[in-house]
């Protein structure tokens, strides 16, 4: 009795060189989709009709610039900037979060301070943005007003994520829109081709992953 028996002669069935051909050129589509598709998905802008522009503190002060712009153009009648701590020169800045930040470098850049709301964030080590929107959402619940939808203003990728996570926080009581604004630190037709491009936009994939799939069941 050959090898005391312990193992035997199988049939395997292996690919075959157009079998290995067929496979690469299935993964090199899905690899090419996702390129050419993955960052317009994520940098989405699905505006609601709405009189209250909102936007994450965080973003650039280009991005504020811009913002100010696109606040009179579409008529808005309230600004509400949210945000939480913020993650850089605490202890040196005047302002501790970014919503304080955000609000008041576009009250220096001119922006009238009666349309101007900053909505501060408790410090948590994770799902800052969904905190965000929940601050928010408290603050519009005892606010008064009769608010029926908003428009969040984010940057670039982060725009896919953050509209999923207002749009859980307020568990469809008021109209959630999303605008994402440019994100001038790399080309977003070819976001590949930089090192800032290829950070933004992997990484946000990952996230937005968690908050689609994942996140009630890890919180």
């Amino acid at each position: 009795m050959p090898y005391l028996g312990l193992v035997k002669k199988k049939e395997v069935w292996s690919l075959t060189l157009r079998g290995w051909l067929t496979v690469f050129i299935f993964f090199a589509g899905l690899f090419l989709l996702f390129i050419f598709n993955i960052q317009p998905f994520l940098a989405v802008s699905k505006p609601v009709n709405c009189e209250v522009m909102v936007i994450e503190g965080w973003i650039p002060d280009k991005a504020l610039q811009r913002i100010i712009q696109e606040f009179k153009i579409k008529k808005y009648r309230l600004l509400i900037v949210t945000g939480g701590p913020i993650t850089q020169g605490y202890f040196l800045s005047e302002y501790k979060n970014y919503a304080n930040l955000g609000a008041a470098t576009l009250k220096r850049l001119g922006f009238d301070e009666k349309q101007i709301v900053a909505i501060p964030a408790p410090n948590v080590a994770k799902d800052r943005t969904y905190t965000s929107a929940k601050a928010l959402k408290a603050w519009i619940d005892h606010s008064g007003l009769s608010i029926r939808g908003i428009n969040l203003y984010t940057l670039g990728v982060h725009a896919r994520r953050s509209w999923l996570l207002f749009q859980k926080a307020f568990g469809g009581q008021i109209g959630v829109g999303i605008v994402a604004l440019e994100d001038q630190r790399y080309d977003p037709r070819h976001w590949w081709k930089s090192s800032s491009g290829v950070r933004e936009v992997i990484a946000e994939t990952i996230a937005y992953a968690y908050a689609r799939f994942f996140f009630y069941y890890i919180k």
